[in-house]
């Protein structure tokens, strides 16, 4: 009888570099002024990245561009967002029956809590010069820094998997 042995390590394999982005700028101006410094036209997704936590669900905006002719996917990805929860306030007390709303932070990758977005670009047959694109991230107005994230450190790598 054979016996078959399965080679996960290939599923393992990763295929993308991931710029941290740390800016005050909302995502649709961030996307704008990215598509202006670099040769991409990134558009609003309508796949937004959905989170399931004990809280609650949250969804991640989500700017998307593939570049047919280098095969290459450019993914904008919002880290932070909240999640609001209706509470009931039990005590009885003068402000009884009052229903509050508790906000959470939620990211998607919490071991990057600093960072407001990544950049992933994605399917690289070619190599890609990502210092290059980092210095040019950084001479936009509004953005603080711009820096790779070496892929190996991250944790919750399948939250990137979409």
């Amino acid at each position: 009888m054979a016996i078959h042995k399965l080679d996960l390590g290939e599923f393992d394999e990763i295929d993308y570099h991931l710029i941290a982005i740390h800016t005050s700028l909302e995502d649709y101006r961030l996307a704008f002024f990215i598509n202006q410094k670099l040769p991409i036209n990134l558009s609003k997704s309508e796949n937004e990245i959905q989170i399931n936590i004990k809280e609650g669900e949250t969804k991640f905006s989500r700017f998307y561009f593939y570049d047919k002719e280098w095969d290459v996917a450019w993914n904008l990805i919002q880290n932070k967002n909240e999640v609001i929860q209706q509470k009931n306030d039990i005590n009885q007390n003068l402000f009884s029956n009052i229903k509050m709303e508790v906000s959470t932070k939620v990211y998607l990758l919490p071991e990057f809590k600093k960072v407001d977005f990544f950049l992933k670009i994605e399917n690289l047959e070619e190599p890609i010069e990502v210092e290059k694109i980092q210095s040019l991230l950084n001479t936009i107005d509004n953005i603080s820094t711009a820096y790779k994230v070496e892929t190996n450190k991250i944790k919750s790598k399948n939250n990137l998997i979409f």
